[in-house]
Formats: structure tokens, sequence, C-alpha cells
């Protein structure tokens, strides 16, 4: 075994040589070097904890260096402190910069000052740790999940119930200095970890371009002198609120306009741009919660932009052909292909009280003219009660109850039954259905993608709610603007569908089931900030309180 690893040891460490020392004289006085610091690494980490970062890192690098070579710096360590110069997110402020910043020159000094082979093998562990600490920041983030579970498990004490389904980012830090050791470019490699689903990149600008307002001052605040500003009105507030939409680039500028203090058409336009942008009414009145809006600080801003970034780092990555996200904060559904953006829809999702949980799956069933089990947490919270004060509550929603789940299970009269025995009771023997029909909460169409969450797409009867700019109204399921506008757009490559006869299926009460051949990605989010499909930076509040309970244990660089 020994003789097994000496001998990948000098193949790997020579493929390095080859590779680096490429068109250049193979100096004897620098495999000397990778040879005793292999001996010296070795020896130094016999002692670590397996678990240990550098004796984990080594040993799968065969102890070979990474960073210090004889005569000067590696092409990797280059690569490493020119990329977290160049990264702008660093805080210049920051240890993790500073210490950049130092290692770097300690590093240049030992090869200009008579240093001791000892000082460049701790020099090399320590740029190791350093590569590590960036990982961790650029790849995986700030935020404390660990925490953040523990927060969210703690509110089932409240009776609400939900889950962030975590998928850990594809980074291998390892593999990535293998590859620049092996003649790759270390800038490169750390350049194609960076993510790239869900507008990741167009973010990462927004957050730079938000940066550089604070650098310049940031924005002033708007004042009214009046409770609200609508249209046609004049106020002395006018100029800062016109001022405050230049710097974000919501107000460009009309020809029309003289600029003084009446609130013309033009800027109307500019706050209607504010208010789409940020999950508001856009109706161009100034009230409250736009100038609420308004006055948010820069500085929050960029904290919101940071968190959602990191959001996405352990979001579910995958970019397939056909894909469907549902951002619960924007409270829509957008369906993709290729990338491209081809249908979009108002949702309603959880309520804060019963939160529609963040995960991925993939839609497999689509149901015509559902029946709609109620759930026994439903059952016991809000059906029983009403049973409790009148035994007919049911016949009035269209509910029927059930001796059990099965095929022999028989329809029984409500009033049978003493309720108050199954109020808290872990076992309900009776199940409540409510048959196919426009009344039946579920409406026409159910999009199935099975989950232990029990949570799925589907029509709904409560219409008007789609009016709402918030539409946290549901019990944690994903109610639909236009079931039958995405129930068209699979009919349009799905092969089991026939769009003619589903039709017909529709106008009646038959309930189908259709397994579809295609199965297609649908990915719950929860982003507050995002840059949409047409390029603009979005905002939207914190529904659930996330950006809240992650704030509170957001990691410091």
């Amino acid at each position: 075994m020994q003789q097994s690893w000496k001998q990948a040891r000098l193949w790997l460490g020579t493929a390095v040589m080859i590779l680096s020392l490429h068109m250049t004289p193979l100096y004897a006085g620098q495999m000397a070097f990778e040879e005793h610091a292999t001996d010296v690494i070795f020896n130094s980490l016999k002692t670590q904890p397996s678990k240990s970062f550098l004796k984990r890192f080594y040993k799968e690098l065969l102890f070979l260096p990474v960073w210090m070579q004889e005569k000067g710096l590696s092409s990797p360590a280059k690569g490493l402190f020119g990329t977290m110069q160049e990264d702008f997110t660093l805080d210049p402020e920051s240890k993790l910069y500073r210490d950049a910043r130092l290692l770097y020159e300690e590093a240049q000094n030992l090869y200009l000052s008579q240093s001791t082979f000892l000082q460049k093998m701790e020099m090399e562990f320590k740029i190791s740790l350093l590569y590590k600490a960036y990982i961790d920041y650029a790849y995986f983030g700030s935020i404390n999940w660990g925490a953040f579970q523990a927060r969210i498990s703690n509110l089932k004490v409240n009776g609400v119930s939900t889950e962030w389904v975590l998928h850990r980012p594809d980074v291998d830090p390892v593999k990535m200095v293998e590859r620049a050791l092996l003649g790759g470019d270390m800038k490169k490699e750390l350049q194609a970890a960076v993510p790239t689903a869900y507008h990741y990149r167009a973010l990462q600008k927004a957050l730079k371009h938000y940066m550089d307002i604070e650098a310049d001052g940031g924005w002033q605040r708007v004042v009214l002198h009046r409770r609200k500003l609508d249209p046609g009105s004049h106020d002395e507030g006018v100029y800062s609120l016109r001022e405050r939409l230049k710097v974000t680039g919501d107000y460009t500028g009309c020809s029309e306009s003289v600029e003084g203090e009446l609130y013309d058409g033009c800027l109307q336009e500019a706050v209607r741009h504010f208010q789409k942008r940020n999950g508001l009414k856009p109706d161009g009145v100034v009230g409250p919660a736009t100038l609420r809006a308004l006055n948010t600080p820069v500085s929050e801003r960029i904290a919101t932009i940071r968190l959602n970034l990191d959001r996405i780092k352990w979001l579910n990555p995958r970019q397939p052909h056909r894909h469907i996200i549902i951002n619960i904060p924007f409270f829509t559904l957008y369906f993709e292909e290729n990338g491209k953006l081809i249908q979009s829809m108002k949702v309603i999702t959880g309520k804060p009280n019963h939160p529609t949980p963040i995960f991925s799956d993939e839609v497999e069933i689509i149901v015509l003219n559902p029946y709609w089990n109620v759930p026994k947490s439903i059952v016991q919270k809000e059906m029983i009660p009403k049973l409790l004060r009148n035994p007919y509550a049911m016949r009035k929603e269209g509910i029927d109850v059930y001796t059990g789940w099965g095929r022999d299970a028989r329809k029984i009269d409500p009033a049978s039954v003493n309720w108050a025995a199954y109020r808290y009771s872990k076992h309900l023997p009776y199940r409540f259905a409510q048959p196919p029909g426009y009344r039946n909460a579920l409406g026409k169409i159910k999009f199935l993608f099975p989950n232990r969450f029990s949570v799925y797409m589907h029509d709904t009867p409560t219409k008007p709610l789609f009016k709402r700019e918030k539409r946290a109204f549901s019990h944690g399921c994903v109610r639909l603007e236009k079931p039958r506008e995405l129930f068209r757009t699979f009919a349009a490559f799905e092969e089991n569908i026939d769009l003619a006869k589903s039709e017909q299926i529709l106008q009646g009460k038959k309930n189908v089931h259709m397994r579809l051949s295609k199965k297609v990605p649908v990915d719950i989010v929860y982003l507050t900030a995002w840059v949409d499909y047409d390029g603009k930076l979005q905002f939207r509040d914190d529904v659930y309180h996330y950006d809240r309970m992650q704030l509170q244990s957001y990691k410091r660089w």
C-alpha cells in the first residue's frame, strides 16, 4: 500500500511539474522542493483529526504542495489571490479580504528574503485555510442553515409546520485545485463554479449597482407634506421623490416635464414602475406603503440581495428543458422552456400560519374534475369545530363524510358521530371529501407532483383573490390563476393528453387521472429579491419572515 501510494504521488507530482513547466527547463531544485514539501506535509498532518480540512484536502491531493513553489507562488495561488482581489462582493474591511491581502504580501516577502523551508510550508497551510474560507463564503454562502432549520422547527409549537429542503452546492474545492494543478486555470475554475440558475449572475450585477449607489452616498429620504401624494397634486416632496427615483433608474425624465412641484404624468409613470418592482399596487399614488418602500435604506436592499444570492446557492441547480418555478413572495408561477419564459400566472400560496414548503419535485399526473380529500389537520382545526356548532355544516359546504378511505367506505350522516371525541385525537377514522364540481375547493384541474408535504397545484373557485397584490391565503397548496392555460401548455408537448377530449370531460364531473409521459420539474422557491425575465431587479415583502430569521444568524466574514 505504501509503495502504491508513493507511485501515485510520483505520477501526479511528475504530471504537475511537466504541465506547469511546459516549454521551460525542468529544474532539479523544484523537483527536490516538491519531494521535500510532500514529506513535510504528510508528516505534519499525521496527528490531525481525520475530519480536519487540511488532512482531507492534502490526502486527496497526495500531499503535494499547492500554493508554494521553490522560486515563487504557484499559478493556482496567483489565481486564488487574483480572484479574491477582484471579487467586488467582498467587503474590503472584512477579515476575509484583509487576510487575503496580508497573506499575499507575506508570501511575496518570503521569496524576497532568506526565508526557511519551514516558513514556506507554514504559508502553504495558511493559504489552504484561506482557500477554504473563500470557498465557504463565495459558494456556500453566509446563511446559518442549521440555526434557520431550528427556528422553523420551533414554529411547530404554535401549530405552524413547514420545511425548506436544501440542495447542497455542487462545489468540490479539491477537484478545482486538482484540475488547476494539472494544467487548468484556478481563476476559470472558480468562475465556473458560480451558479447560473435563477438569474444568479444578473442578481450579482444588481448587487454591484446597489453597492456603487451606497458608495456614492445612497439615496435621500422622500418627505411628503401630506399623507399621500395623488396624481396632479403639488408638494415640495416631489423634488425628493424625483431624485430618489433617478438613483434607481425608475425615473428617466420626459421632455414634457418641467420637474417642478407638480406630481406630473412623467413622475407618476416612474412611481408605477417602482411600485411594480416592489410588489405594490401600481396606481401611481404615493401612500404609506409606497413611501415605506422608497425610504428603505440602500444598506437594507444590499442585505436582501446578498441573502437571496446565498439562497440561490442552495436551491436545486437543475436547468432542464422544461421547468416550472413558483416564487412564493412573488405569488407567481413561471414556466420556462430552454431557459426562456413561455408562460407566467398569478398564484395563491400558503398563509403565514400554513406556509407552502420550499422543495423540488416533478409534475407526474394531471387530474380532471378532482375530488378534494380534506387533510386531517384541516378537518380537526376547522371542520370539527363547525360540526360541533352545527351537525349539518358540511352539507352547506358540499362535503361528504365517509367511514374510512377504502373502496367499501360508507357515506354517513355527520350528525350520528360524537365529533368532540376526535377534535384532538391522533386517529381520525373518517374521511371528509368534496366531490368534483365547480364548488370543489380544487376547482376543475389538479397538477400532482407527489411529495411528503401533500402539496400540489390546482384550480380554485376563489377567483377574486387573484386581484390582491399579496396572495398568501391557502393551507399550503398552490392555487392557479389560469389552470386551463397551464393545462394547454402541457397538452402542447404531452402525447398522453387529448385536448379536445379533455375539454369535454371538464364540462362534466367525471374524475380522470392523466399520467404524463414527460415529467416536468417544479421548484417552489423563496426569493424576496431577484432579476426578472426582462432584466429588472425586483423586491417583495418577506411574507413568511424568513429574511428576518436568516439574517439573525447571518455570518460576518
